[in-house]
């Protein structure tokens, strides 16, 4: 691919080059054109055909070429086939030549501006499939802008080929057929400035306004008929409603209080959501007291000749809700309250776009916000009715500690809960249809923790799929189907295969909210949905499912929500980091190795094993990588990934490179304290700039140091020392 992009890059210099060269220049000017009109018109009239042909051909290869002369040719066009032919030809080879000039682009560069800007590549290349073909369109009507630049910048997104064609040959046909009409009138014309006078300049850029007005105006149609057919009260009790206290609710409602917005914030069941209940809290409390007890089997590790831990598993379990109610304080009624949020503990009914009830009161709103998250996905698998199966819901109700666990699921949650329980002592089966567990991380990490949980027991069977459960004389099976049937034996069934939106039962069917294929609410980038003044965050909206995220995604919402009329913000995802805390603990920012590779993203990889570091050996927790992929030759951060004990923490660091364009060298020229696991984020940008130094620039300073020595620039041989013989 790279000796045909060089070819290709030699093709055009060579042509542009001769085009120079032989001063082919000179042949495209109004005063040529007007000397040799009558000539060309003969050539014309003697054989159509040919001179049609060779015309239509020439101004491909101006065109595609991106040479100047396209002007002229135009004119040409009219001035010797007249205005309906030349129109014609002109119009055809224009875009054919534009669409050649596109491909040309893409094929030379797009794959190296990716490389250097993927995540403003991306952004844009999500535009152009949304609206792409509006502002093409809209460029092409006004022909103040280049168009040769336009097909260049065309030729580094996504849009498709035929789209280009097809919007280009209708965008240039109003401009085109000006120019081969004034071609016509040859004789009458002074200069090119006099085709386009200010006035017709001005209608150009009016025309070239023109769709996007449309499309504006288009929006605003589409908002004003979906809202027209519900009341719009004469006055509103609330500035904001939000359904929902989970962190994005909470969020979301704290900034309207803020800025002294009036809004109520609608829980129907428990302050926190899902992240303080029965998620994220939970989880992380019960993986704490797992690693103690991990810690105390390998106590011998630290110099201990025997360490047994004696617990309850019901006490663990009372801990972990202790732990809930310490954290219940921070997202309390009495606190959200006292920072100036009407909090309402009920189920929410949106009535309208504009109108809300709990309580048996309907509140009237300009705005909404629904947060309301979402639940665990049960899949359908025969005979699991017959059981008592666990989610990330109920688990937290149990108090007995199961003998033998199966838990289907190899994501975050499935591996966190897997590890944690088989530390506890479970026998735990864990289940999974991909080749791996952790999907969305690289092979290589996503061995790492499962390496780590066999070693401590647990059976992974990846490549199976859950089929059916048996229940056989009070004794439980599972069968399971891959490369054969197995029928695995457990005590308890925990199901952790995914997470769907709550988009049911409070009225969202009832306004026809739109869903996405995934189930999610969908919104754009204001984060609004088909109501312009209906807005969803967090889980229920996705793409993310991260308490942090729906936090992000909160600001968003509620200022657009308040303030939109003046100001709108694009949701920016542009860097969401997030962490699986497993043994190792994995947290990644920005795509890794799998993913550069899919979208077909130039890296480099640079690694530095965690064994190495000073922090690590000294905790016994010398085990981890560190992977850092950057744009090739250059220390531009495009993801990392951390597989490490407190991964979560230290990928920060990274997080802030990321968002604030700071590469490996800035990374590198930080001081970081000794000895803590931190250095090894110095250590990893200390081995790529191993791998970039200059080898040229140390042998010239090599010599330049010899030459202070005064030593002959040739290395080897004995050594002399004054003074011995």
């Amino acid at each position: 691919m790279k000796s045909e992009k060089v070819g290709l890059v030699l093709l055009l210099m060579g042509l542009i080059g001769a085009f120079f060269y032989l001063d082919v220049s000179q042949f495209l000017t109004l005063e040529f054109l007007r000397s040799e009109q009558d000539n060309f018109t003969q050539l014309v009239r003697e054989n159509l055909a040919v001179a049609s042909l060779a015309y239509f051909c020439g101004y491909i290869a101006i065109t595609a070429s991106s040479l100047p002369g396209a002007t002229i040719m135009t004119l040409a066009g009219g001035a010797v086939f007249g205005f309906w032919w030349g129109l014609l030809l002109v119009s055809f080879a224009s875009t054919i030549g534009a669409t050649l000039a596109m491909l040309i682009a893409r094929f030379i560069l797009r794959d190296e501006v990716r490389t250097r800007f993927g995540k403003w590549t991306q952004r844009i290349d999500e535009g152009i499939e949304k609206e792409g073909a509006f502002y093409l369109f809209a460029l092409r009507l006004v022909p103040v802008f280049p168009f040769f630049v336009i097909n260049l910048a065309m030729g580094l997104t996504n849009i498709s080929v035929l789209r280009f064609f097809l919007v280009s040959q209708f965008g240039m046909l109003v401009g085109t057929a000006v120019y081969v009409n004034a071609g016509t009138q040859l004789g009458q014309l002074e200069s090119l400035a006099g085709i386009l006078s200010p006035a017709l300049l001005g209608s150009f850029v009016l025309l070239g306004l023109f769709p996007l007005i449309a499309k504006k105006a288009v929006d605003f149609v589409r908002s004003q008929k979906i809202m027209r057919d519900w009341q719009k009260p004469s006055s509103f009790d609330r500035d904001l409603i939000v359904i929902g206290a989970g962190s994005g609710g909470l969020v979301a409602a704290l900034i309207a209080a803020t800025a002294k917005a009036e809004v109520t914030l609608i829980e129907k069941n428990k302050m926190g959501g899902d992240c303080l209940n029965t998620g994220c809290v939970p989880s992380k409390a019960l993986i704490r007291s797992a690693r103690l007890a991990a810690d105390m089997r390998r106590g011998a590790s630290l110099g201990f000749r025997e360490m047994h831990a004696d617990f309850e598993f019901a006490e663990v379990m009372e801990r972990v809700q202790r732990v809930i109610k310490e954290i219940e304080p921070h997202d309390s009624v009495e606190r959200y309250e006292g920072l100036g949020v009407k909090v309402e503990i009920g189920e929410a009914e949106i009535l309208s776009p504009y109108s809300v009830r709990t309580n048996g009161c309907t509140l009237t709103t300009r705005n909404i916000v629904i947060a309301t998250g979402a639940e665990p996905f049960v899949p359908p698998i025969k005979g699991l009715e017959k059981i008592r199966y666990l989610t990330s819901d109920n688990l937290w109700e149990l108090r007995e500690l199961p003998q033998r666990m199966v838990v289907l699921g190899g994501g975050p949650i499935g591996t966190e809960l897997t590890q944690a329980f088989n530390r506890l002592g479970s026998e735990v089966t864990q289940v999974e249809q991909a080749a791996q567990i952790m999907t969305r991380e690289d092979p290589e990490i996503a061995e790492m923790v499962a390496e780590s949980s066999r070693a401590e027991g647990v059976t992974i069977l990846n490549g199976y799929t859950a089929s059916e459960v048996i229940v056989d004389q009070g004794e439980k099976f599972l069968l399971c189907s891959g490369e054969n049937e197995l029928k695995v034996p457990f005590d308890e069934l925990l199901v952790a295969v995914g997470r769907k939106a709550k988009t049911q039962g409070f009225g969202l069917e009832s306004l026809g909210i739109e869903l996405t294929d995934m189930g999610t609410i969908a919104v754009d980038d204001y984060l609004r949905t088909n109501y312009p003044n209906i807005y969803a965050i967090g889980d229920v909206a996705g793409p993310y499912q991260f308490t942090h995220t729906a936090s992000h995604m909160a600001w968003y919402a509620s200022v657009n929500a308040l303030f939109g009329t003046f100001k709108r913000f694009r949701v920016d995802y542009s860097v969401v980091p997030w962490s699986t805390f497993s043994s190792p603990e994995v947290a990644r920012v920005g795509i890794n190795e799998t993913e550069a590779k899919a979208q077909g993203i130039d890296f480099e990889v640079t690694r530095y094993d965690v064994a190495d570091l000073d922090r690590a050996i000294v905790d016994e927790a010398g085990h981890g990588v560190v992977k850092v992929l950057t744009v090739p030759g250059k220390d531009t951060i495009l993801g990392v990934t951390i597989a490490a004990d407190h991964a979560g923490e230290l990928i920060s660091e990274y997080v802030l490179g990321m968002k604030h364009g700071l590469g490996l060298n800035k990374i590198l020229g930080t001081i970081h304290i000794y000895p803590t696991l931190a250095e090894m984020n110095k250590f990893a940008a200390s081995e790529w700039r191993k791998n970039h130094k200059p080898d040229w620039l140390l042998d010239l300073v090599g010599k330049y140091h010899r030459w202070r020595r005064g030593k002959p620039s040739k290395v080897g041989g004995p050594v002399e020392v004054p003074g011995e013989s």
